[in-house]
Parts: structure tokens; sequence; C-alpha cells
């Protein structure tokens, strides 16, 4: 039985997992995380509707040890450049049917997983994250943003009706519906983070506007162009043409366009804009003399660009399918990520 899972990570979402989880007594929480000291007993998560969860963290620590040999579940809330090292932290104390998995499965989580931990161990993924999440005060409290109408995960290694079973159970710890995916590349190759976050950037930062220094702060979402959502709607059409030749089930993964019910750049970008969950969040930038910059150490180009668009380049390379507007984008992120 399924009954303790330990949440590796204290960002947002694994604030907000560890209370959402503990607070409806889905399971025993644990925390893996480098600050241990920093975290409460209880946890207060507040909701769109406007309730406060309180959740409770069974046992904080940073070493794994203490943490992973009694779990069930592992979930990583990590960006993609710690996934590897984790894993590796966390691979000698795994119990053999652990269910290891990642909250976001496009930063290579699936790819490092079966390199590193031993062949057999269960895995699972979700395609997106479950939440819109925002840490309050470290350790002590979080804002749920916002919910994703229905989830979509992977899981490896086991049986199909230990499949069919995790992904009930989920359904029961996050409360929505989940739909099982045929593999993990269907959890690995998102339009998401690696198509959204980037061709912003590079709009942005990039191309015509190399070296431009803004007058102020942009907001990431809020203030979405045309321009950066019609190249996000080119490079999404590259990426359908590389799921056309992989092993996936058709349909499997909306367009940008359906995805964000729009019809063309404008109305994209005007849907970006307009996300409630989205408001407020601030573009990876830094004030330098005359105004505001990229920040290229930003979680936004270390993580998105070699962590997220470069599995889908070299996938596309591999499968001889051609992406020349993913690769101007990948070849200037990657130029850039961190830079400072």
């Amino acid at each position: 039985m399924i009954k303790t899972i330990t949440v590796c990570g204290g960002g947002s979402l694994g604030h907000v997992i560890a209370g959402w989880l503990s607070a409806h007594g889905k399971a025993v929480v644990n925390l893996l995380t480098g600050r241990p000291g920093q975290w409460h007993e209880d946890i207060d998560v507040d909701t769109p509707e406007g309730t406060v969860l309180r959740g409770h963290i069974a046992r904080a620590s940073s070493l794994p040890q203490e943490v992973i040999p009694q779990s069930d579940v592992v979930l990583l809330c990590l960006p993609g450049f710690l996934i590897a090292q984790e894993l590796q932290r966390i691979s000698p104390h795994l119990h053999p049917q652990a269910f290891v998995g990642s909250v976001f499965s496009s930063t290579g989580f699936f790819f490092e997983a079966f390199r590193i931990l031993n062949p057999g161990q269960p895995l699972w993924g979700f395609q997106r994250v479950p939440f819109i999440s925002r840490v309050g005060v470290y350790g002590q409290s979080a804002h749920l943003l916002g919910y994703k109408d229905r989830l979509h995960l992977a899981v490896e290694n086991v049986a199909q009706r230990q499949k069919e079973s995790f992904a009930m159970l989920m359904e029961d710890w996050f409360q929505r519906p989940v739909c099982l995916l045929s593999g993990y590349l269907e959890a690995s190759l998102t339009n998401s983070n690696p198509l959204l976050h980037t061709s912003r950037l590079y709009t942005m930062f990039g191309g015509e506007n190399e070296g431009r220094i803004y007058p102020r702060m942009i907001l990431f979402y809020e203030e979405w162009t045309p321009e950066a959502a019609d190249l996000l709607i080119r490079m999404d059409e590259e990426f359908f043409r590389l799921l056309g030749v992989l092993p996936v089930t058709q349909g499997f993964l909306p367009t940008i366009l359906d995805y964000y019910e729009s019809h063309d750049a404008v109305s994209l970008a005007a849907k970006l804009s307009s996300i409630r969950g989205f408001k407020g969040i601030p573009s990876p930038m830094k004030e330098v003399e005359g105004g505001w910059g990229p920040d290229f150490s930003s979680r936004y180009f270390v993580e998105d660009f070699p962590y997220g668009l470069r599995y889908i380049a070299q996938l596309a390379h591999d499968k001889k399918v051609a992406c020349p507007l993913i690769d101007k984008v990948l070849e200037w992120g990657m130029s850039k990520a961190g830079r400072g």
C-alpha cells in the first residue's frame, strides 16, 4: 500500500504539493531539501477559492538516507540542471518498488533516470506541473494560484495494470482527472516551457532586440507580444513535425493554438496575457546601466534551453526532421545561458 511520499526540492511546487497532499490526508509527506532547518512542521497553502490548507511535514532532511528508504513514492520538484545530481544522491537508498517521478518531465527526467537508476526501478512523471504556485514565507506558507483541468502522466518499468493503478492513485491525490500516456516520450516532449519560454526570450532579447535595454521591468506573460506568439506558433509547427515521426500517440498533445484556444498570433498573445495565474510574473531581467536588461543566469535560461529545447532539437536531428527556427533559438539561448 502506497502511503509515504518524499518531495525532493523546497521550491514553490515543493511547498504547494507537500501542503496539498498532507492537508488532504493523502499521504505521509517527507521533504528532502538543502534547507531543512527553515521548514516548520506545518505549512499553510492558500487557494484560489480563498481557503487555507494546513499540511504537515513528517520529516524534513538534507540527507537522503533519512527520508528515502521508507518512501513509496519519490517526487522530484527540481529544475532540470539538478535532476541528475539528485537521482545519483537518492539511488543507493531507494526501495526497489518505490515509484520515482518528476513534477515536470520535459527537463530530461526520464532520460537521466534510465541512465542513473537501477534497471526496473518504477518511474513516473507529469507532462505538465499540476499547479501554478508561489512561495509565501519559505518553509511556512505558499500560494496555490491555479490548477490544471486534467493531468497527464507516464509510468515506466511496471506492468500495465500497475501503471493504471498508479494513475488512479494520482487522480485521487491531486483531485483532477488523470490521463495515462502511452510512454515516457509523451511526458518528456512538450510544447510548454521549452517552446513557450524560449520563444518569448528570443523575441525580447535576441535577433533585432539583441543588446536592447528596456526602461523598466517587463512582465513576462501580461505583456506577451504578437511577435513572440508568432515565433511560438512556428516553433510549435516544427515540433509537431518531429512528433509525426516518433512512436507517440497521435493527438496526445494539443498544439499551442488548441491548448490556449486561439487561432492566430494576435489571439494567442491576448490569451497568454490574460491568464489569471500568470499575472504579475516578471521577465528574467536585472537592472543595468540605463535601465533593465536580460538576466542570463535566470532559470529561464539555464533550464529551458539546455534542459528543455535541446532534447527536442537533438531528437529532431536524430530523426532528420528540419527545425531551423528551433535550431536558431536554441543556438542563441545556449550562447547566453549562465552568463550572468
